[in-house]
């Protein structure tokens, strides 16, 4: 080979690194992230919800406010994607606007009415609904149900327009209100059906149902659920029967037959758990139930660990000596006893209370005892 065909000899040499002439000619560096919780941020966040209020806002309700705008700024850095991001931002302003509405009546005690979207207007089930809507307004109470037709539609009749919410959902083939409730501003329409849930139940003080399919059932068991958990406070949850032929057993015997028979039998819920809805025969065997558990009751909350049982009349000694025998089971501490309001208490400040350490179990229990607290005579 000759030396024109030989390969040079070649040598690997190392390449190095550029160094600029000056600082401003590398590369930008990406910025460090900033966490939402930081300290400098969150000082920003308290200014700015000041600046948004037009008085100092509450103290404690200024921290939730921050606390939710901290967790809506870290779901870009978490990675959240579109789809994600539009059903949170639309949840929040859904609850917001139909907050907005409640707040406007917020005095009148509510009952949410459920059952079947198809039931005809020439159904006995209609014309119970009608009758109980009726029954229930003139006790004073406002009425809340889906919007839609059957016995939703029967649910505003009876009490009117004036006196009537609807809670919407939209659905491809139910795009409309009844006409009852259309066009009112009492009209909230949802995209999401656990958003429209939450309204038909914190805004109730009574749960009635009438006859209904998959929907009607996911509604009495999800609120069936949420207050033998103790996440819904505890209302009546009334069952209306419409048609009852004799010597054939009702919509709602069925119903109670299968939670008896097989929920009971199998050990799959407690018996006191039975207690916590009632079947009414009649309208106005639904609207007395609903008067009797207000009869002394008022309403309750937790304060920490204590049950506290607002009463609209005081109890003798003797009565509360009478739970004590009977419901000690509830208490996790000490007794149940007669009290004022509690710290940390800013509502109905006026009515007498019944408190006691609660061990967060059998609310079917907890319903027995206001039935109990019902029934005993103001002192």
């Amino acid at each position: 080979m000759t030396d024109e065909h030989q390969l040079p000899h070649t040598r690997r040499t190392e390449i190095q690194p550029a160094t600029p002439s000056a600082e401003g000619d590398a590369p930008p560096e990406r910025p460090v992230q900033k966490r939402a919780d930081d300290p400098a941020i969150q000082s920003q966040l308290d200014d700015l919800i000041r600046e948004i209020c037009a008085s100092a806002p509450d103290e404690f309700d200024q921290r939730l406010v921050r606390e939710a705008i901290t967790a809506c700024l870290k779901l870009i850095p978490d990675g959240r994607d579109t789809g994600e991001l539009k059903l949170m931002s639309a949840a929040i302003k859904e609850l917001r606007y139909a907050f907005r509405v409640f707040a406007q009546y917020a005095e009148p005690m509510k009952c949410t009415i459920f059952g079947s979207a198809r039931t005809p207007e020439s159904h006995p089930d209609y014309d119970a609904a009608v009758e109980f809507g009726k029954l229930i307004a003139r006790m004073g109470w406002m009425v809340i149900t889906g919007a839609g037709d059957g016995i939703m539609k029967a649910g505003h009749v009876g009490p009117g327009r004036d006196a009537s919410f609807g809670v919407a959902i939209r659905l491809p083939f139910e795009t409309t209100a009844n006409t009852i409730i259309a066009g009112d501003e009492k009209l909230i329409h949802f995209r999401y059906f656990f958003t429209r849930k939450l309204m038909f139940l914190f805004h109730a003080d009574a749960v009635v149902l009438f006859p209904g399919g998959f929907g009607t059932m996911d509604e009495l068991f999800e609120t069936l659920t949420l207050v033998q958990t103790g996440k819904a406070a505890m209302m009546p949850i009334v069952l209306v029967e419409g048609v009852n032929r004799p010597g054939v057993r009702s919509y709602w015997q069925h119903f109670d037959s299968f939670v008896r028979d097989t929920l009971l039998e199998r050990h799959m819920i407690s018996p006191e758990d039975l207690g916590l809805y009632y079947i009414a025969p009649t309208p106005q065997h639904a609207a007395d139930h609903i008067a009797r558990f207000y009869r002394n009751y008022h309403s309750s909350r937790y304060v920490r660990d204590q049950l506290v049982i607002r009463v609209r009349h005081e109890l003798r000694d003797g009565d509360v000596e009478s739970l004590n025998a009977d419901f000690g089971s509830l208490v996790k501490e000490g007794k149940i006893g007669k009290s004022g309001p509690l710290p940390g208490e800013e509502t109905n400040l006026d009515l007498p209370r019944i408190v006691f350490r609660h061990t967060r179990h059998h609310f079917g229990l907890v319903r027995a005892l206001i039935d109990r607290i019902n029934s005993f005579d103001p002192a």
